[in-house]
């Protein structure tokens, strides 16, 4: 094998140039603030007899300065941490923020009561909690911007691909902008170390661990071995240690579902308890009456699409404008689900004779110039309009907006015992599977994708597939 060089090394200064990106930041803001309260006077006047120059605030400017660094930096602001959401830098820069500036405060009128305006306090707070969160924002953006060029990627090799392994590879695969990248993984299992999961490569069994790091292939190692396997987890860390690679330890926590287990504190004891399932109770509730509301309207504003789309079914070829078929729902449960007819008549009778030429792997079948898709199915797929009946799946309730594909019976014949976790959820109209590279993707592929979508699921999260469903489809990006 070749040696390369990590990538993850060409961004080693990125904590130091964050944190001269607030120095600059607060000094800035502190000057708005001087500006809005002596000349500008927002919101009250100002008695000329107690102006200030800026120079006499220029002592506490670089007292502020010094505070808030030293708070960001007792909150891990300068950390390099990976995965950390928009929520989470906020909530840092204003836990630090206010932290600093009522401690400057005091120090303040301590010392110096008469020559600092109160005012000046809370808009420096202002500006500076909104400067450091856009400049967060903006440095994010950044960020994913190098690593969708190869910039600052980490590549990780995951040790065991058990439950908790795939569990690693789907939130991995599902979040590309964090800039992680798989190179494969290792497991003394031969069913599993020498097998592939999607494009994902087994690389053997863990004694081939000092081979791949010596070959400089890896930034780091994620460990999700079983609790029980004590030993080979310390020789693992000893070997990345040895090789200079950063080591990681997923805990399966007894072979629990990770997604399924919550820590809290008993008076600072730790301790272990289940979450609930994402999409149960309340939250099924509130995702049962999204699709009532959303599917009704949309099938209400595209009626006359509708009548359009049959019409112009007809008149390109013989059979029905709608298509029925027999789906796999949630659970395993069978249920038909309707679509425009996008092929000939008999094109279920002419499949065997296709199988030969199918371009997906796995139990599913694509055929990029599949010979029984008429003219004007062709533009209802590239556009996914032959999907829209769907909506009537939705609102019977055995299908949701979003969510997993929906399978079929000789599909699910095939599936591996971990594949059968996407049947937990209701199928969907679209899901991550869709924004994620639809035929572009593999079978394993979309199955952990569709596993990440079931043990993550939010509101948000069905806001956001919704709204990058739109640009696909217009665009038609592996639609076939």
């Amino acid at each position: 094998m070749t040696s390369q060089t990590p990538t993850s090394k060409y961004l080693p200064s990125l904590p130091w140039l964050t944190a001269l990106g607030d120095i600059l930041l607060i000094n800035l803001a502190f000057f708005l603030s001087y500006k809005i309260r002596y000349e500008y006077q927002w919101f009250r006047a100002l008695d000329p007899a107690y102006y200030s120059h800026f120079s006499a605030y220029i002592p506490f400017a670089f007292l502020l300065t010094i505070i808030l660094m030293l708070s960001y930096y007792a909150d891990g602001a300068y950390r390099p941490r990976r995965g950390r959401h928009a929520t989470d830098n906020f909530r840092v820069i204003l836990h630090g923020t206010t932290t600093g500036i009522v401690l400057s405060m005091v120090i303040v009128f301590i010392f110096r009561p008469l020559v600092y305006s109160r005012l000046i306090f809370f808009y420096a707070a202002f500006l500076i909690i909104l400067f450091l969160t856009i400049f967060r924002i903006l440095l994010d953006l950044y960020l994913r911007y190098l690593r969708h060029r190869g910039i600052g990627v980490e590549r990780v090799v995951v040790v065991g691909a058990g439950e908790v392994g795939r569990a690693v590879i789907r939130n991995i695969l599902a979040a590309p902008d964090l800039g992680y990248q798989i190179v494969g993984f290792i497991d003394d299992n031969p069913q599993r170390g020498n097998q592939h999961i999607g494009p994902f490569q087994g690389m053997g069994d863990i004694a081939c661990l000092p081979g791949i790091l010596d070959a400089n292939l890896v930034d780091s190692v994620i460990i999700t071995l079983p609790w029980q396997y004590h030993r080979q987890i310390m020789r693992v860390l000893a070997q990345s240690q040895h090789a200079g690679v950063r080591a990681y330890i997923v805990p399966d926590f007894f072979q629990l579902r990770l997604t399924n287990v919550m820590i809290e504190q008993l008076n600072g004891l730790p301790i272990i308890g289940m979450k609930e399932i994402r999409i149960a109770g309340w939250n099924l509730t509130v995702k049962r009456t999204m699709d009532l509301l959303l599917g009704m309207f949309m099938l209400i504003l595209l009626a006359p699409l509708w009548l359009l789309i049959v019409l112009s079914i007809k008149l390109d070829s013989r059979g029905p404008a709608l298509f029925r078929q027999e789906r796999i729902g949630k659970g395993g449960i069978p249920f038909a689900v309707w679509k425009f007819r996008s092929m000939v008549d008999d094109a279920e009778e002419q499949l065997p004779d296709l199988e030969r030429y199918n371009e997906a792997d796995g139990p599913l079948f694509k055929m990029r110039d599949d010979p029984r898709i008429t003219r004007v199915g062709k533009i209802l797929r590239r556009l996914s309009l032959d999907e829209l009946p769907q909506l009537i799946n939705v609102i019977q309730g055995n299908m949701s907006l979003v969510g997993p594909r929906p399978a079929l019976p000789r599909e699910v014949e095939a599936y591996s015992d971990w594949h059968r976790k996407r049947l937990d959820v209701l199928p969907g109209l679209t899901g991550l599977w869709q924004v994620s590279g639809r035929s572009h993707l593999t079978f394993d592929e979309m199955v952990l994708l569709d596993i990440y979508y079931a043990e993550n699921w939010s509101v948000g999260l069905d806001i956001s597939i919704l709204l990058r469903t739109i640009p696909k489809v217009i665009v038609g990006e592996g639609a076939y």
